[in-house]
């Protein structure tokens, strides 16, 4: 079944949220526990050379602007897609890097970076701020053992609780950062969830994907578990069907999904059970 969230209800609550509270959630992303395992392969967003502005680029979950040295700049603004200022940065005598932190509740769209001299304008440059989230993969324990299991969940001496949990690989593809919310598995899975306690994700609320990141994220709903009585278990002579993950995206309060084909065969346990999952 699929989410019947409302989306106006969930923009207005991600929107609110304050930039301090994004910015120590995604501090916690980076320990040792839960979602949030990433890698980068893809340099950051920039502009080209504006004037003096030298580079223009969205690093992590800010944008940062160099301006030359010599350049007579001594304030930069940064104006977002809607006409309005966002902030605006000083240049200390010295400095020649200014950032500004967007965290993942801004307005996607082209931001201008205008460079001051006083009150007169030296030099202006834009860029275009957009995520762009991606499902890649679905992975479970039994067929993926080399995944940070054991960090994630725990060594444990059974391994049923990483037998009924799934790793799902995103990617960022845009030019923005963003945050995955909500991650649900629906239809022939084990144990479909479509409304999962707290976000469905293993200890944390969000995780933050910068761009060119790929993150795997943990799954705390037990997808591949015990059989509910909605959903596909495992039988000897083999059961096939076709799942489908769903995550929900901060910035724009998007679902994003991908359906994966699935077999499931060799018991009618699920712990004994060989399951095979390819792109749908």
């Amino acid at each position: 079944m699929i989410p019947t969230d409302s989306p106006i209800d969930r923009r207005t609550v991600l929107r609110t949220l304050g930039g301090a509270a994004l910015a120590s959630v995604a501090g916690c992303l980076d320990g040792s526990r839960g979602s949030g395992t990433t890698t980068s392969d893809q340099t950051p967003a920039a502009t080209e050379r504006a004037g003096p502005l030298s580079r223009t680029a969205v690093e992590g979950q800010a944008i940062v602007v160099e301006v030359d040295a010599d350049a007579p700049v001594e304030q930069v603004n940064l104006i977002q897609p809607n006409g309005e200022l966002f902030g605006k940065r000083g240049l200390a005598a010295g400095a020649r890097q200014v950032s500004f932190e967007i965290g993942t509740a801004y307005e996607p769209g082209e931001y201008r970076v205008v460079a001051l001299d006083g009150e007169e304008t030296v030099a202006e440059g834009s860029l275009e701020i957009s995520p762009q989230i991606e499902i890649q993969d679905v992975g479970l324990f039994r067929n993926d053992p080399d995944k940070p299991w054991d960090e994630v969940y725990g060594d444990t001496e059974t391994d049923r609780l990483k037998n009924g949990e799934a790793v799902v690989t995103v990617e960022n593809h845009g030019t923005g950062p963003d945050a995955v919310v909500e991650l649900i598995f629906a239809e022939d899975v084990p144990n479909p969830i479509s409304d999962p306690r707290g976000s469905g994700m293993y200890e944390t609320e969000q995780v933050v994907v910068a761009p060119g990141e790929t993150v795997d994220l943990f799954s705390n709903s037990f997808p591949f578990g015990s059989e509910s009585e909605k959903g596909m278990g495992c039988s000897s002579e083999g059961n096939s069907g076709q799942f489908r993950t769903i995550i929900e995206t901060r910035v724009d309060a998007n679902q994003v999904s991908k359906s994966f084909d699935v077999t499931y065969s060799g018991s009618s346990s699920m712990s004994e059970c060989e399951v095979t999952i390819a792109e749908a």
